[in-house]
């Protein structure tokens, strides 16, 4: 990953009273890349993206977007001319149709592009007539895509961008996503989706109680996470493997499972002196990356 990040942040934090929703943030997402933000429901991930957008302040720390600072007004607010955001919930005027809608929306940006803006009405079928309230929450949130993927914006940051689509309306997304980042838009999403996810993120950042865990390419965490089977003549003792990079160690009996994010050589030549009797080594799943790395956390 080469080039200055457009996000980085430096021990960026928000605490709600004495409850610190994002602790010590140190993030970076790259540029013409797509990042994947992953977390449990209440990990921080909302609050994160509303403190880079000027929509919350930080108790300390302090980041840039774009290489604009988050925590000045001027800066902030030249940057998010120059980004695309759908919030979480998809606010949108319930009063006004879809048709006005696009045409309130388009009027404010330089960078829009009708023929895109068509292109989807049509793939995402929006009723132009139906008054956004009436909408469902599936169409809700096509709309709020269109509004961000009809612009040529610098940086898209989506929170939830599926939340309420169906499969296909899913499909839609992930191939505009990918045709985004064709045209050089470096995209910062978070998702509940991790196999969606595993297909087209080429960044994965892991965010726990407002910790984050992981901030990784998914090529290197393929590379080096390892799920490890072995079967001793008897029940090892589990220090035995307290090597780095081991993560989790599960062991009955006299069968353990390593879950390694590094080092699975180091761990199997170990198990092989002390007479391990079946060593199988597998690779691991952005799913079950996640879960481990939660779970350990």
């Amino acid at each position: 990953m080469t080039g200055t990040p457009v996000i980085q942040t430096r021990d960026l934090t928000k605490s709600y009273g004495g409850v610190a929703a994002v602790r010590g943030l140190n993030l970076s997402v790259e540029p013409n890349r797509i990042t994947a933000f992953l977390g449990q429901n209440g990990a921080g991930k909302s609050t994160t993206i509303k403190m880079l957008l000027g929509m919350v302040r930080p108790s300390c720390g302090d980041g840039t977007v774009l290489g604009k600072r988050i925590t000045d007004a001027k800066e902030n607010c030249e940057m998010r001319r120059s980004v695309a955001y759908v919030a979480e919930n998809k606010p949108l005027y319930g009063y006004m149709t879809v048709e006005q809608t696009i045409r309130f929306a388009s009027s404010f940006y330089s960078d829009w592009r009708t023929n895109v803006a068509k292109k989807l009405l049509n793939e995402y079928k929006l009723p132009l007539q139906r008054k956004v309230k009436s909408l469902s929450k599936g169409m809700r949130t096509k709309l709020a895509l269109l509004l961000a993927f009809a612009r040529r914006p610098e940086l898209l940051i989506l929170d939830e961008p599926s939340e309420g689509l169906d499969p296909v309306g899913i499909e839609l997304l992930l191939q505009m996503l990918v045709a985004q980042a064709s045209q050089g838009v470096p995209i910062f999403f978070s998702s509940h989706q991790i196999a969606e996810v595993e297909r087209v993120a080429d960044d994965i950042c892991i965010l726990d109680n407002g910790r984050l865990l992981v901030n990784a390419s998914l090529d290197h965490l393929r590379e080096s996470y390892r799920r490890i089977d072995l079967v001793f003549p008897f029940a090892p003792p589990e220090y035995e493997f307290q090597i780095a990079g081991v993560e989790r160690i599960h062991s009955q009996g006299h069968e353990m499972r390593v879950f390694a994010s590094k080092n699975a050589e180091a761990v199997i030549e170990h198990a092989r002196d002390l007479n391990a009797v079946s060593v199988e080594v597998a690779p691991v799943a952005l799913r079950d990356i996640f879960l481990e790395t939660v779970k350990e956390n």
